[in-house]
């Protein structure tokens, strides 16, 4: 009986950079190592986001600062939109708060032009599931919270949400990746109480999950370092 192989998808990715020698450079990558078909090109953030409208294609490299629509402006029109891309952000550099706001925009990554040569483990890894952020992969972004957290200067801001100490506490740990049992067993309450906490937290500063109220906790100074 004959056997047949299944040939892998190729993954579609639109380039969105202004600087044509970094598109070519992006697109040369790309091509080399195969498994990639370029879905189009964009030179400016509103190019960008019609394409990926028109396109549909699985990544977005986006170029942080470009004309028309900075990169942030455009992944923001591109969520509100609905897509479902996986954006990388592609940078010269980008600041810790810089990749919050990403992060908390959707997007899955962030590339240094400087490190264009590893861009396939980078896309490999986001396809996957992944996130990548500057030159490693991580399966979720605890580590990438954990970080800003240690970089974050502002002081303590909970009175101005109305969080209590307790809350406050809980939201530390919340930033460290704990899970209820953990968070119950290291202040010796019960899980229950962890939950009735964390709707409280959620309802007071507006969030909906973890990962939402980790990153805005970093944004808002709710933590201390």
């Amino acid at each position: 009986m004959k056997r047949t192989t299944v040939k892998p998808a190729v993954v579609t990715v639109l380039i969105a950079d202004d600087d044509p020698i970094v598109r070519q450079a992006v697109r040369s990558v790309l091509d080399v190592s195969g498994g990639f078909r370029v879905a189009g090109e964009a030179e400016d953030g509103k190019m960008a986001a019609e394409l990926v409208k028109e396109t549909d294609p699985d990544i977005l490299l986006l170029d942080l600062l470009m004309p028309n629509l900075p990169g942030l402006e455009a992944l923001r029109a591109i969520t509100t939109a609905g897509s479902e891309v996986r954006t990388i952000l592609l940078c010269s550099a980008i600041s810790a708060k810089q990749v919050l706001e990403a992060l908390q925009l959707g997007a899955r990554g962030v590339i240094l032009k400087k490190r264009v040569a590893e861009l396939v483990p980078a896309l490999e890894a986001v396809m996957r599931g992944q996130y990548w952020i500057e030159s490693q992969s991580v399966s979720n972004v605890v580590q990438i919270v954990q970080q800003l957290a240690a970089a974050n200067t502002q002081p303590p801001q909970q009175n101005r949400f109305g969080l209590t100490a307790r809350e406050t506490e809980i939201i530390s740990f919340i930033t460290q990746g704990c899970m209820n049992r953990d968070i119950a067993n290291s202040l010796s309450i019960t899980e229950e109480t962890v939950k009735r906490h964390l709707t409280n937290i959620f309802n007071k500063v507006g969030m909906s999950n973890r990962l939402e109220l980790a990153l805005f906790a970093i944004e808002h100074g709710l933590v201390r370092k």
